[in-house]
């Protein structure tokens, strides 16, 4: 659009005023995001591989692998084949990540003017009564109008900057999230389906236990039909037997309550759910050195989701502080307006108009004070946020190294009091089939094996458990950097 006369002179001015305008817009006010000082040790307690120190940059968006393989179970590798498919949790925290994605364009579009186009036909008929002459006739009239506005408000002060490095925050935000919704969904999963497995195991067992209790039983009632021990000795054998019976049936109310909760995770209703019966594995996979608690900072995606809040909180402070400055707005308009449709598109009917303004406010009553004494407590919370999620990071790793170190340990020592105690109890039968000892000390062997064998099995589901627990809290596996 070109201007002679006094609407060159006027271009010219409003190319000043925007020259002005963008080298202003280099400065923007509110403090640079920096990460806080963090204190990160050197090497996990709990862990003895040395592998030095190094600074930590977020990496949660790096692959995390199919890290459930390390166990070897098909069965598991088909179910979490299903968790990004039909999770419900991974489906919101996806539709969280478009909204954040939608909000920080909104932000960008602030960027670049606002042009809107109108198309207007008015009628008017003025007051009879205002005009020079009271009672003067006046004409009515219709105007047609097309005029297209545009206006853009020049980032003097960072305002709008600060607004989209806290909208490109949160949308790094929501990724994380997504990747620690998804993490959580399969290590929920896979906690669950180790703990179903520790019962199938556990029923396993018991199914022995009551076949040998019944065997004795049966064992009691020849002896007590031949006279040589007591009703009191059927009683306590069918004691043992049904105890045996009640805990085997028990096992079926928590197992369904996990089937059901793996339903859920897999997007499935319970009801058209099973899952077959099957062992629990041996022992966990062995756990490699863990390398530096710095590589956990860039590995967890909440640690990296809380500092990527911490960096929009940080951008809020400079939106607040942009709000004591001018604002200032440059506006436009261009089109066709004549009271007559024949003349409308002609070029006697074109106008245009441009201008700049600069506005400021001068009393609000303390709301902007207000405003960026909440940013800068807001920015505060995450802060304090980001340190407690770091800390927990810490305390989740050497939680579950220390737990499988223990556990391990615990194991060895438990098969040692199952070997025992089926040594005892192979001998107590032996004396009591002999009538060197009563039934009271065959129950008393019975329990004290029953429960050693099932507490190494539960330590056996507790190692499983601790290792998935590890994998969640190294955020996701522990393969060595290439």
């Amino acid at each position: 659009m070109a201007f002679t006369g006094q609407g060159v002179e006027t271009e010219n001015r409003m190319k000043r005023i925007l020259f002005l305008s963008l080298f202003l817009a280099g400065c923007a006010v509110g403090p640079d995001y920096k990460r806080p000082a963090l204190e990160v040790p050197a090497a996990y307690k709990e862990n003895s591989a040395e592998l030095g120190w190094k600074q930590a940059e977020p990496r949660d968006f790096a692959p995390r692998g199919r890290w459930w393989t390390i166990f070897g179970d098909p069965q598991l590798d088909d179910l979490m084949a299903k968790i990004d498919a039909s999770n419900q949790s991974i489906a919101a925290a996806e539709a969280q990540l478009r909204i954040s994605a939608a909000l920080a364009d909104q932000a960008r579009a602030s960027f670049w003017p606002q042009v809107t186009g109108t198309v207007q036909k008015t009628e008017s008929q003025p007051s009879g009564t205002t005009g020079p002459i009271v009672g003067q006739s006046v004409n009515r009239r219709t105007i047609y109008s097309l005029p297209v506005t545009a206006s853009w408000e020049a980032d003097l002060w960072g305002r709008i900057r600060r607004q989209v490095e806290a909208g490109e925050a949160g949308t790094q935000a929501s990724v994380s999230d997504l990747v620690n919704a998804r993490l959580s969904a399969q290590a929920t999963l896979a906690q669950n389906y180790f703990t179903l497995r520790a019962l199938d195991s556990q029923k396993v067992q018991l199914e022995a236990t009551v076949a040998a209790y019944e065997k004795l039983l049966e064992l009691t009632r020849n002896r007590y039909n031949a006279g040589i021990v007591s009703r009191v000795d059927i009683a306590q054998a069918e004691t043992q037997l049904n105890s045996a019976r009640a805990q085997m049936l028990d096992l079926g109310v928590q197992r369904a309550q996990l089937e059901h909760a793996i339903a859920v995770l897999i997007g499935t209703p319970a009801p058209g759910f099973s899952l077959g019966a099957g062992e629990l594995a041996a022992a966990p996979p062995p756990v490699p050195a863990t390398g530096v608690p710095a590589d956990l900072l860039e590995r967890r995606p909440d640690v990296a989701s809380a500092e990527r809040r911490m960096e929009a909180a940080n951008a809020q402070i400079g939106v607040a502080k942009a709000a004591w400055f001018p604002v200032a707005t440059l506006s436009g308009a261009y089109g066709y307006q004549s009271a007559s449709s024949a003349l409308w598109f002609t070029a006697a009917s074109n106008f245009w108009s441009i201008g700049a303004a600069l506005a400021l406010t001068l009393i609000d009553g303390g709301r902007r004070a207000a405003v960026s004494d909440q940013a800068i407590a807001s920015y505060d919370q995450t802060v304090a946020n980001y340190r407690g999620t770091v800390l927990t990071a810490f305390a989740e790793v050497e939680d579950n190294l220390a737990a499988l170190r223990i556990l391990e340990a615990e194991a060895a020592v438990q098969d040692d009091t199952v070997r025992a105690a089926q040594q005892s109890y192979d001998i107590t039968v032996n004396q009591y089939r002999a009538g060197i000892v009563n039934f009271l000390q065959v129950a008393i062997s019975q329990t004290a094996l029953l429960n050693a064998q099932t507490t190494a099995l539960t330590i056996r589901g507790r190692r499983m458990v601790a290792s998935v627990f590890l994998v969640k809290a190294l955020g996701g596996g522990w393969e060595e950097k290439k």
